[in-house]
């Protein structure tokens, strides 16, 4: 890297203030529609919470519950303890309550990354820049704010080298101890309960490799005790995971699901190593480009930090005023990468633990980023805003929302462009608009979608009544999703059905719609049914069934030719459907 710009250590108020009440919005927003349907998320949030919930309702902690084939010891039990605590073991079960904990953790990861960065820089601004990147980047939105692991696993894994980071100047003089080495060892076995074993690898290859990094000189003596330490570290993690096999019931079973068939799989492949690695599924080359995937909007952001130390290094531009701490973040960015690009089955997501790291030399290095990159940011954002406020706009034409959901979407999405332009029209302002049009972006999101999850949006509470105990078939269109049903027809018997695509059989997806609609009304009480298009006023049984009420949803699918330049300023025409609850006409 280049040689760091010199660090400011009393800014001034106002720009203090500015930062903390950007840290303010940055907190409120993530908090803003937390407990919505169309929250960003990944598809297995459904699956821990469908997990979650069966184990819960069994009153033991353990074994794992599922009706889902295939899909029980999944994740290591932390997880859905989390949930059946969070959710007061199911008396208290809502989508806000079971993502909260995920929300905490990432907010507890980005305060320790502004207080190290502040001790790195010596300045508050670029303090508070890291802990606002660290929650901007989607990774840390989409998945350090839903039930996932995200969260949970990111804090306690990076806990070590957080410890090294603070302690650096420290650790050159006197060894670490081995209590020390303990405490490590109990973080990164928090961790692992949370995710998986596998991650002693990258946990304890980073530990390793940072200690050598902050000896003052390598020697033989010192590379054999911080082998041995780091050893026990993860000899004791890896005893703390072990523990999931002493305590569960069916020890064969976590062996079989979890072992076996959720980690040894991602290592073997039919096409070969290295054929998979360069032509498969999952190329060697895309996991390159991981912490550029990872940071979402600030994607060409991350290439620019990249661009500049290439550009540095060539020109033997190396060292700066704070490099131990340069030294040890690299280490454990490089390591996390090297190897999660190992396994035959490879993702961005895997990186996700390394992404404080990325936060922190973002943060360091931001005002020597050329101003270019960001530019990009600002363009991909305010196409973004043009087409959220259209969406916005139309929804509202609809009917779907009040007037407020429409001039709070509107706000936030002229707010964003605002930023865009000025960070365009003025070049003091065009790094840190960039950020600030990010987090508008996420925010105008959760404004837009907002409506779909209101009181006025759901089915009536005569409705729910009237359907209490029975048995209701409802749309699945990926493995687990129809978990989600669970949130807007509590207390009901869920029956999937395959929709949207999917195809495994279940309640004979081939027949024509008309035909098992029929057919699902007449093997259950009632029917949640998804029709494709906006406009139908009718549902498809008209003549055969009552409608018990209706909701507009997204669609997640789209079929070949749909949207098309023609009609895509037209969102009402490809991307909402009726949702409808029907029973048999009688």
């Amino acid at each position: 890297m280049p040689t760091a710009p010199a660090s400011t250590p009393h800014a001034s108020h106002t720009s203090v203030w500015l930062w903390v009440a950007l840290i303010v919005f940055t907190a409120a927003l993530y908090l803003f529609g937390l407990g919505g349907s169309y929250a960003p998320t990944n598809g297995d949030e459904m699956v821990y919470i469908h997990i979650a919930r069966l184990t819960a309702a069994t009153g033991h902690w353990l074994p794992l519950q599922s009706d889902i084939v295939n899909l029980r010891n999944t994740k290591p039990p932390f997880l859905f303890w989390q949930a059946m605590v969070a959710g007061d073991w199911g008396n208290h079960w809502t989508m806000f309550a079971l993502r909260l904990p995920s929300v905490t953790y990432s907010f507890f990861t980005a305060g320790i990354v502004a207080a190290l960065t502040h001790r790195i820089a010596n300045n508050w601004r670029t303090a508070c820049l890291a802990a606002v990147v660290y929650l901007a980047f989607f990774s840390t939105f989409r998945y350090g704010r839903a039930y996932l692991t995200s969260g949970p696993e990111t804090f306690w894994l990076a806990l070590p080298v957080f410890y090294l980071l603070w302690n650096a100047k420290e650790i050159a003089k006197t060894p670490i101890a081995w209590k020390t080495f303990t405490w490590f060892g109990l973080a990164i076995g928090v961790g692992l309960l949370y995710k998986s074993f596998a991650l002693v690898a990258p946990a304890a290859a980073t530990l390793w490799f940072v200690l050598l990094w902050l000896e003052p000189s390598l020697q033989w003596r010192s590379l054999l005790r911080t082998t041995l330490g780091v050893t026990w570290s993860a000899l004791l993690a890896l005893g703390i995971f072990s523990l999931w096999f002493v305590i569960d019931p069916n020890p064969s079973a976590v062996w079989q699901e979890f072992v076996v068939a959720e980690n040894a799989g991602k290592m073997s492949g039919s096409q070969g190593y290295w054929h998979a690695a360069l032509f498969g599924d999952y190329p060697l080359w895309t996991q390159l480009l991981a912490y550029p995937e990872n940071a979402g909007l600030m994607w060409f952001v991350v290439v620019g930090l990249a661009w500049l130390g290439v550009s540095a290094g060539l020109k033997n531009k190396v060292r700066t005023p704070w490099m131990p701490a340069q030294g040890t973040l690299m280490i454990w960015l490089l390591v996390w990468l090297v190897i999660f690009s190992i396994p035959s089955q490879r993702s961005a997501r895997y990186v996700i633990p390394a992404m404080p790291a990325l936060a922190m030399v973002l943060a360091l290095y931001w005002d020597r980023i050329a101003r270019f990159w960001f530019f990009i940011t600002l363009g991909i954002s305010a196409i973004a805003f043009v087409m959220l406020g259209r969406i916005a706009w139309v929804m509202s034409d609809m009917g779907i929302g009040s007037q407020w959901d429409l001039w709070t979407a509107l706000t936030l999405t002229t707010a964003g462009g605002l930023a865009a332009i000025a960070g365009v029209l003025k070049s003091q302002w065009t790094r840190n608009s960039s950020l600030f049009a990010c987090l508008c972006v996420y925010a105008s999101f959760s404004a837009m979608v907002a409506p779909l999850d209101s009181p006025a949006a759901q089915y009536s509470e005569a409705v729910k009544a009237q359907l209490q105990g029975k048995r209701i078939a409802v749309p699945n269109g990926f493995t687990g999703q129809y978990e989600r049903f669970g949130f807007v027809l509590p207390g009901k018997t869920l029956i999937p059905y395959d929709a949207e695509g999917r195809n495994t059989g279940a309640l004979h997806p081939d027949m024509p719609p008309a035909e098992r609609l029929v057919f699902l009304l007449e093997n259950h009480d009632a029917v949640v049914w998804l029709q494709e298009g906006a406009q139908p006023t009718d549902a498809l049984c008209a003549a055969k069934c009552k409608v018990l009420g209706r909701r507009w949803h997204v669609k997640s699918r789209h079929r070949e030719g749909e949207i098309t330049w023609s009609n895509l300023w037209h969102p009402d025409q490809w991307l909402f459907g009726r949702e409808w609850l029907v029973t048999l006409q009688k």
